[in-house]
C-alpha cells in the first residue's frame, strides 16, 4: 500500500462538541417529529377515510384489523407528541426565529 505523499492536517481541533451535541439533538427531535407526523397523519386519513362517524358498527369497525377506537387512540397520542416535538423544535431554534423576525421586520421600515 502506498503512503500519500503530502501530509494533510485535519482541524480535529476546530469541531466544537457543543455544536455536534446540537446538531445530534436537532436532527433526533427532528426525526421524532416527521415520524409522529406521518403517523398522525396517516390515522387521520384512515379514521376520516375509511371508518366514518355514525356508521352501525361504531367503535368495532376495523381496517387493518386494527379497530376504530385503536386508530382514534393512536391518532390522539401521535398528535400530542406531534405537539411536543413541534414545541421542543421552536425551543431549539428559539435565537434563530428571534433573529430573523426581528431582521424581517427591521428591513420593513
Amino acid at each position: 500500500m502506498a503512503e500519500f505523499p503530502i501530509a494533510i492536517p485535519w482541524p480535529h481541533h476546530h469541531f466544537d462538541s457543543t455544536v455536534m451535541t446540537n446538531a445530534k439533538l436537532n436532527y433526533v427531535v427532528d426525526f421524532l417529529m416527521g415520524i409522529s407526523f406521518c403517523i398522525t397523519a396517516l390515522s387521520g386519513l384512515v379514521i376520516f377515510l375509511f371508518l366514518p362517524r355514525g356508521a352501525r358498527q361504531g367503535g368495532f369497525q376495523e381496517f387493518f384489523g386494527i379497530t376504530k377506537g385503536t386508530w382514534t387512540t393512536m391518532h390522539n397520542w401521535m398528535g400530542i407528541l406531534l405537539i411536543l416535538f413541534v414545541l421542543i423544535h421552536l425551543i431549539l431554534h428559539w435565537r434563530w426565529i428571534f433573529s430573523m423576525t426581528k431582521a424581517i421586520f427591521k428591513g420593513k421600515k
